[in-house]
């Protein structure tokens, strides 16, 4: 008998400046309920990350996956979102039979696919895909942190926050940033112009 596993999935990181975009998938195991899932922009840093551990350790199956700034570059921020949530599912095993995804469109995949608005805050699968996300994304910005202490990527996670925004006009953008993001292109124009 085959069992119709179906799986969550939601990306993090579509806004910021640098770093990739990061997406998960996630079946959830029926016998083992996660008490505490919601939309992971609900959870403080350590339920995220108490959360994270408990879906890895109960679902039946879970994948991060992601694009990088060059296929941001190259591809556009919406397609890169949508080849990192293929990837994630694709990655899965056991295989999904049909994927939930958070948003209003769905990735090019061979399995059924429903798109979900406010999903992340209404299926625990996707709640589930939303914290597993926002959690590694969380740690590979702290990682380019330390490669790039200049930008507080560890603090802002690479939003365009004031402080950011600061760093890119002081120091212009470091190979994290996204080059196709207006506020990153325009530091570029500004150092072209200050060092023609």
């Amino acid at each position: 008998m085959t069992v119709h596993l179906i799986c969550g999935v939601d990306e993090a990181g579509r806004g910021p400046l640098a770093g990739p975009v990061a997406a998960a998938a996630v079946v959830l195991d029926p016998a083992r309920p996660i008490i505490g899932l919601k939309d992971s922009k609900k959870l403080t840093g350590r339920q995220r990350e108490q959360l994270a551990g408990e879906i890895q350790a109960r679902a039946l199956a879970w994948s991060v996956a992601w694009a990088d700034v060059e296929e941001i570059a190259r591809l556009n921020i919406l397609h890169a979102t949508m080849l990192a949530m293929k990837r994630a599912v694709e990655s899965l095993s056991p295989a999904a039979s049909e994927a939930w995804v958070d948003g209003n469109r769905c990735p090019g995949l061979v399995i059924p696919c429903r798109a979900i608005v406010k999903g992340d805050a209404l299926e625990p699968a996707i709640s589930a895909a939303s914290i597993l996300a926002k959690t590694w994304r969380d740690r590979e910005m702290a990682q380019l942190a330390s490669r790039y202490p200049r930008y507080g990527f560890d603090i802002h996670a690479g939003y365009p926050t004031p402080a950011h925004l600061e760093a890119l006009k002081t120091w212009g953008p470091c190979p994290a940033h996204r080059v196709n993001f207006g506020p990153v292109k325009k530091a570029i124009e500004q150092a072209a112009r200050l060092n023609p």
